[in-house]
């Protein structure tokens, strides 16, 4: 479980739940049913076996979130597929209350979700055998394609799938040749070379574009250079 915050709700919540629903754990370390709700929420998720994912927001320090699911009571529970809030609860439920409610978001397993949950590449290219557009499948292959090199076929592959954070991330890994070429102890220094030619050269644009993708939203330098980069396009 991660905490989520106003400035990565979007990345964290509402474009991770176009691969897989997210249940949004509303609480305040004031609200002692918050603390009894949690532990259950993660016991319960964790038997999901990724089906669903969980995070948590601490209302008090996140306002716009708070404001975006019309908080009036907590603990509340949301789960967002595809960017839309499709069940949720208010208080501290059961165990059993709250294993049914995940187990609305997490249908069955399919053969190709077994497959890929394997992990080794066999098992992957079996699974996009039977789905070819399985989109942890997909962005799982490529990953392993673009760490021994072979960026066109993982580029190729990642067509197949919606624009999701981890996808544009392996992506831009494939473009810059793999995580040995982002190197952090020169990164810097090659944004800033990259950023004097943005504006004129789209090869160094993309380049610096990836480089962010690569370092992640978790990388507090990337907001930073993102910042940077568009006060010098506009």
């Amino acid at each position: 479980m991660v905490d989520v915050t106003d400035a990565t709700f979007e990345s964290a919540v509402l474009a991770r739940s176009d691969q897989v629903p997210v249940i949004v754990d509303l609480w305040a370390p004031w609200c002692g049913p918050c603390k009894t709700l949690t532990p259950i929420l993660e016991r319960v998720v964790a038997s999901a076996n990724g089906s669903v994912e969980l995070v948590k927001v601490n209302i008090d320090e996140n306002p716009q979130v708070a404001a975006s699911f019309q908080v009036q009571s907590i603990p509340a529970v949301y789960a967002v597929r595809n960017r839309q809030v499709v069940d949720g609860f208010i208080g501290a439920l059961p165990e059993a209350a709250v294993a049914e409610f995940v187990g609305r978001l997490s249908p069955a397993p399919s053969e190709a979700d077994r497959l890929v949950a394997k992990g080794d590449e066999a098992s992957l290219r079996q699974a996009l055998e039977l789905e070819p557009d399985h989109p942890v499948g997909v962005v799982a292959l490529a990953d392993k394609l673009v760490q021994r090199g072979e960026a066109e076929e993982a580029l190729s592959l990642l067509t197949r799938v919606p624009d999701t954070p981890e996808a544009r991330r392996v992506a831009a890994l494939a473009r810059l040749g793999g995580d040995s070429a982002v190197g952090q102890d020169d990164i810097e220094a090659r944004l800033d070379a990259l950023l004097e030619r943005v504006k004129e050269d789209d090869e160094a644009r993309q380049e610096f574009v990836d480089l962010l993708e690569a370092m992640g939203p978790d990388d507090p330098r990337t907001a930073t250079y993102r910042k940077a980069l568009t006060a010098r396009l506009f």
